[in-house]
């Protein structure tokens, strides 16, 4: 079977990886550079086991600082848009405690499915991406704050996941660079089994290797449209021409919304934007974290990749709006100098910024949508969890295409 998969950040390639491997004829088709949209400098954690929704109850008292304040790690703009206006008011009534345990749980069981898939693509393609398996600390400013991760905690450790509250000083001794620190944290969630990679190196990686087997890339092609047929898609229209298939997968992150309304389906996707630097960090022991960090209080992730330290954070419902403000850099670099203060001497930030496509619940569209052509399947909305949950996303469009091979 021919499947044209649309995207080549990490969900599209991990979808591509899958199928080729399953025996499918793929190709991928991207407007730009494998990883070269909100995969390439992402957070860089895979967090398989801490997958707190951001549509939680405590996002009520928080928004007047989301529309008010301009330091806000997270910051809500109001446009004109109504795609914006309709998200916001649907993330805001998922805002809610049922809806985030729900949530949790779904996400949970994809992120298992994933951390396997991930697995499986090691064996198979042997990446080199700075892969660690060090565990994360998610630290907490105060006794009320670290209290209050301890529901999301027990939620999650009920559902399978092996996490525990730290002291400071333990945070210290699992993480030796935090120990000049101890002293502004409470404490903090310590979740063992948890990993960090470089996305783009991991791009690609397995666009090397899936050329090489065949798959068929056609990059620097924008998507304008389709060609329908008897109900279904028949062809991709692309700036160098069309692209027939038996089956498509659209993966474009926060660009599925303007393709899937041409299809007829609603797909309730916006950007998230987010920042990173990236930093050559002091070698000396105990200088820079190997250890995944989460400064709950910030906002932002510190992500050990090799020589270098990943810095990210933020989260602004503000349009599609690629600039990156030096005063959200310096907010980063102003972070890692107060967490881990000899990790780097931050001479080459390398600032990034790329816009997370997050549905309002959190949970990404997976499969056939009823509003759509059969033989297209979606994968798309996974918000700031693309990286931890591309390969289980991948798996369940392998499960989805089978009844869209029966309508073939």
């Amino acid at each position: 079977m021919h499947v044209c998969v649309l995207g080549a950040g990490i969900v599209g390639l991990a979808t591509a990886w899958q199928l080729e491997r399953l025996g499918h004829q793929v190709t991928v088709i991207d407007r730009a550079a494998p990883g070269a949209g909100a995969s390439g400098g992402n957070g860089a954690q895979l967090s398989y086991s801490y997958v707190q929704p951001l549509a939680d109850p405590s996002i009520w008292k928080q928004l007047p600082k989301l529309l008010l304040s301009p330091s806000s790690p997270l910051k809500l703009r109001p446009q004109l848009d109504p795609l914006q206006w309709r998200w916001g008011l649907a993330f805001l009534a998922a805002c809610n405690a049922q809806t985030s345990r729900d949530t949790t749980a779904q996400l949970l069981a994809l992120a298992a499915l994933s951390r396997s898939g991930f697995e499986a693509m090691q064996a198979d393609v042997a990446p080199d991406c700075d892969f660690s398996a060090t565990g994360k600390l998610v630290l907490y400013a105060s006794a009320a704050s670290l209290e209050g991760a301890r529901a999301q905690l027990e939620l999650q450790r009920a559902m399978g996941s092996d996490q525990r509250i730290v002291s400071p000083d333990e945070c210290a001794a699992i993480e030796p660079a935090l120990a000049g620190y101890r002293d502004q944290m409470a404490g903090a969630v310590y979740t063992p089994s948890e990993c960090a990679a470089d996305c783009l190196k991991v791009c690609g990686e397995l666009m090397r290797v899936l050329s090489g087997r065949g798959v068929r890339f056609l990059l620097g092609a924008d998507v304008h449209g389709f060609a329908r047929s008897e109900g279904r898609v028949a062809a991709v229209k692309t700036s160098d021409g069309d692209v027939e298939s038996d089956a498509f997968v659209m993966a474009l992150g926060s660009a599925s919304h303007k393709l899937g309304r041409a299809l007829g389906a609603y797909l309730p996707v916006y950007p998230l934007k987010g920042y990173s630097i990236t930093v050559e960090v002091d070698p000396a022991p105990g200088a820079a974290p190997s250890v995944n960090v989460t400064d709950s209080a910030r906002k932002v992730v510190f992500a050990r990749i090799g020589s270098r330290l990943r810095v990210a954070g933020m989260a602004e419902l503000v349009g599609h709006d690629a600039s990156i403000p030096a005063t959200r850099i310096e907010t980063l670099a102003a972070a890692t100098r107060a967490v881990f203060p000899h990790a780097s001497r931050l001479e080459e930030l390398h600032p990034w910024t790329g816009m997370r496509p997050a549905t309002p619940k959190g949970l990404p569209i997976i499969g056939r949508l009823a509003s759509a052509p059969p033989n297209m399947l979606f994968n798309t909305g996974h918000g700031a969890l693309g990286f931890t949950l591309a390969f289980g996303s991948a798996r369940r469009i392998a499960d989805a295409l089978e009844p869209a091979e029966s309508l073939a």
